[in-house]
């Protein structure tokens, strides 16, 4: 049996739209629903906020509508440091949430800063 890379979160015949894509992120374990609040991430299940240094981005689909730019969305792949895995969905483009856009940025900075042997970010 082949061992599946990390890449291969979400095979590519699954990313037709945003729930194909949710649903297998789904059967692989990505079952929390995240959202960006002022003091961070918060996981909705348990109302538990993660701040940016605790939360590493595993991977993002982008879905494009095909004529409406309202249509245009982000789905991430996250995981925190305490194992918890689940998505954020967000607009992106001039309809992005700002608290996800600025809480996403930040989790990116924090992870640029940490060694590369450390790192688990699958681009």
């Amino acid at each position: 049996m082949k061992k599946k890379n990390k890449e291969e979160l979400v095979e590519h015949k699954d990313l037709n739209t945003l729930v194909d894509c949710v649903n297998s992120l789904m059967l692989k374990g990505f079952t929390e629903d995240f959202k960006a609040r002022e003091g961070g991430l918060q996981v909705l299940s348990s109302k538990k906020i993660y701040k940016p240094d605790q939360v590493k981005i595993l991977n993002f689909y982008r879905f494009e509508g095909n004529s409406d730019p309202a249509d245009n969305s982000i789905l991430y792949a996250l995981e925190t440091d305490d194992g918890k895995k689940g998505t954020l969905v967000d607009a992106y483009g001039p309809y992005a949430d700002s608290l996800v856009t600025k809480f996403m940025h930040e989790v990116e900075e924090t992870n640029k800063k940490t060694s590369k042997s450390d790192k688990e970010i699958i681009v």
